[in-house]
C-alpha cells in the first residue's frame, strides 16, 4: 500500500539528490546537456569550490543574512503570538485570517509583487517614505541597486512570509500553557513581562527550537525572493549561496558539476544544523 507513495518520493527526491551527488563528482557541463560526454573528477569540483574566496564571501553573506532572518521572524511571529493570546475572539480571529492569507501567498507571486512596491518613480512605498518627509525624495529610489537597501527590501520580504507560520505555531503553543501556573505567578506578585519570561517561554523552549530550526532551513535556502528582487546584485552583494549556486550552475559556463558540488556543500552544513536542533530537542525533552 506504500509503494505508490514509495515510489513518488523516489522519483522527485531521491533521484535528483542522487543524480546531484554524482553530477558534484563530474566535469558535468553545458557541452555535457548536447553531447552526453562527461568525466568523472574525482575530488577536484570540491577543492575548486573550497579554494575559491567567492564561496566563502556567498558563505558568510548566507549565514550573516540568516541570522538575521531567523532574528527577526522569530522575534516577530513570538511577539505577534503572545499578542493574539490578549485580544478579543473576534479580533483574533480576523488576525488570524489574514496570517492564512499572507503565509497562503506563493512566494513569486509575492515577490513580483514586492519589486511593484519598492520600483523607482511609481512604487507606493518610495512615494509613502516621500510623504513622511524623513529621508528626503525617495521617489527616484532603486532599491535594488543599493547593497543596504537591497538587503532592507529582501529582509522585510522574506520576514513578512515567514511570520504567520511563526505566530500561528506559537500561539497554539502557548494556549497551553497551564493557566494556573500564570495566575500563581501573577498572585506571587510578578509582572505580565516576567510571567511570560519565567512561565511561558520555558514551556514554549521545544517549539521555538522546532520553529527556529525550520526557519534556520529555509532562510538559509532562501532563493526566489533574492533572485527575483535583486537577481543577487548589485555587484554581488546579495549572492548568498543559493544564488552563487544558480549563476555557477545555470549561468555563464554552465558549470553544471561545480554548481552540484556547491549544493552538496550547503546540504552538509543544513544537515549538521539539523543535528544540533535534533540534539537539543532531545535534551529539552530529557530536562522536562
Amino acid at each position: 500500500m506504500l509503494s505508490p507513495a514509495g515510489i513518488v518520493m523516489a522519483a522527485v527526491t531521491v533521484a535528483p539528490i542522487a543524480f546531484l551527488i554524482f553530477t558534484s563528482f563530474t566535469n558535468y557541463n553545458q557541452r555535457t546537456l548536447f553531447t552526453g560526454a562527461f568525466h568523472f573528477v574525482g575530488l577536484e569540483q570540491y577543492a575548486e569550490i573550497l579554494t575559491d574566496s567567492e564561496f566563502w564571501w556567498a558563505l558568510v553573506r548566507t549565514v550573516i543574512f540568516t541570522v538575521a532572518l531567523v532574528a527577526g521572524s522569530v522575534l516577530i511571529g513570538a511577539g505577534l503570538s503572545h499578542l493574539m493570546t490578549r485580544l478579543s475572539t473576534v479580533l483574533r480571529y480576523a488576525v488570524t485570517v489574514v496570517l492564512i492569507f499572507a503565509w497562503g501567498m506563493p512566494n513569486v507571486a509575492s515577490s513580483i509583487i514586492w519589486t511593484w512596491l519598492f520600483q523607482p518613480q511609481y512604487g507606493v512605498i518610495n512615494w509613502l517614505l516621500t510623504q513622511t518627509h524623513l529621508f528626503g525624495d525617495m521617489t527616484a529610489t532603486n532599491w535594488s541597486a543599493s547593497p543596504v537597501l537591497a538587503w532592507t527590501c529582501i529582509w522585510l520580504l522574506v520576514v513578512w512570509q515567514a511570520v504567520p507560520f511563526l505566530a500561528l505555531t506559537l500561539y497554539a503553543a502557548e494556549t497551553q500553557v497551564p493557566i494556573d501556573l500564570k495566575e500563581a505567578a501573577r498572585l506571587d506578585g510578578a509582572s505580565e513581562g516576567t510571567v511570560y519570561r519565567v512561565v511561558i517561554l520555558p514551556m514554549l523552549r521545544p517549539t521555538l527550537l522546532l520553529v527556529t530550526m525550520l526557519s534556520i532551513i529555509w532562510d538559509f535556502n532562501v532563493f526566489n525572493q533574492i533572485w527575483l528582487v535583486s537577481s543577487g546584485g548589485p555587484d554581488g552583494a546579495t549572492s548568498t549561496l543559493g544564488v552563487f549556486t544558480y549563476t555557477t550552475a545555470l549561468s555563464g559556463n554552465m558549470q553544471i558539476g561545480t554548481g552540484s558540488a556547491i549544493a552538496v556543500v550547503s546540504t552538509i552544513i543544513l544537515l549538521a544544523l539539523s543535528a544540533l536542533y535534533i540534539r537539543s530537542l532531545i535534551r529539552s525533552g530529557e530536562d522536562l
